[in-house]
């Protein structure tokens, strides 16, 4: 078996606040290896997302702090790297798509220059030098006419253009991971399957290592291998994902399943 990409180990990271401090995520370790996907679920506020963004060290700081823990990327902890390094893993090795692209879109830019600017932060050079790169980015990510697209601003798009916009800035340096927070629950079903569908061909074509976070076990078991259960920032269940939405062990991970939504089966007449 290959060695990890990323290795998590001990992680806790706090939020400290006016008169509390917030014990967001509790000692979470996990591995992840290149060709692989690990999905976390949990409720609202079980600590996922605060679990991905302190991956890349995005939760903001303060008020965040991280008292405790090693995330281990290419021999090298992230925790620990200067901001300027850090700076050069983000987005290039390392990408993330985040749950609602036109919060995280700049509105004033067009989308083929957004997608442009990842490869001049991390190679140089003006954005016209990587035209080719960025329309093939956005035809990867399922984007039609990728040329119209791209001289667009992103309130010219639908929501599901704009998750594959973010796909494709995501994906545009060709990361070894990527981090995806909940990249499809603002979108109809429909969307929601198109763009399941493209991160599953991109992965399996790039070998890429996926870090899905969800609180959605219909996606988990269409993308996932692994998947570790958190609530209230602990892991309560880890396991393949055979596993855990066939025989969960902890009441937690078995309340979820029993509040998924199913088509009820008719009886026979």
């Amino acid at each position: 078996m290959s060695a990890p990409i990323l290795t998590v180990d001990d992680l806790r990271v706090d939020f400290t606040l006016p008169g509390q401090t917030v014990h967001a995520v509790r000692g979470i370790s996990f591995e992840l290896r290149a060709g692989r996907t690990l999905a976390i679920v949990g409720e609202s506020g079980s600590g996922k997302s605060a679990t991905a963004c302190g991956v890349l060290r995005l939760n903001p700081e303060p008020p965040a702090t991280y008292p405790t823990g090693k995330i281990l990327y290419d021999g090298h902890d992230l925790l620990r790297l200067p901001e300027p390094d850090l700076r050069t893993i983000r987005g290039d090795q390392i990408a993330m798509v985040f749950q609602d692209p036109m919060s995280s879109l700049n509105p004033v830019r067009r989308i083929g220059a957004q997608v442009a600017e990842v490869l001049c932060r991390h190679r140089g050079g003006r954005a016209s030098r990587y035209r080719d790169e960025v329309l093939a980015a956005l035809t990867s990510a399922g984007i039609d006419d990728p040329e119209r697209r791209a001289a667009q601003y992103p309130h010219q798009l639908s929501g599901g253009l704009r998750q594959r916009a973010m796909i494709a800035m995501a994906l545009v340096a060709g990361p070894r991971l990527l981090i995806a927070d909940e990249p499809t629950t603002a979108l109809d079903v429909t969307v929601q399957a198109q763009i399941l569908d493209v991160l599953a061909d991109l992965q399996q074509e790039r070998q890429m290592a996926l870090l899905l976070i969800t609180h959605d076990l219909g996606v988990v078991a269409t993308m996932a291998d692994d998947v570790l259960v958190m609530r209230a920032g602990e892991v309560v269940e880890s396991g393949d994902v055979l596993s855990i939405l066939t025989d969960p062990q902890h009441p937690y991970t078995q309340q979820l399943l029993a509040a998924t939504p199913r088509l009820r089966e008719e009886t026979p007449a």
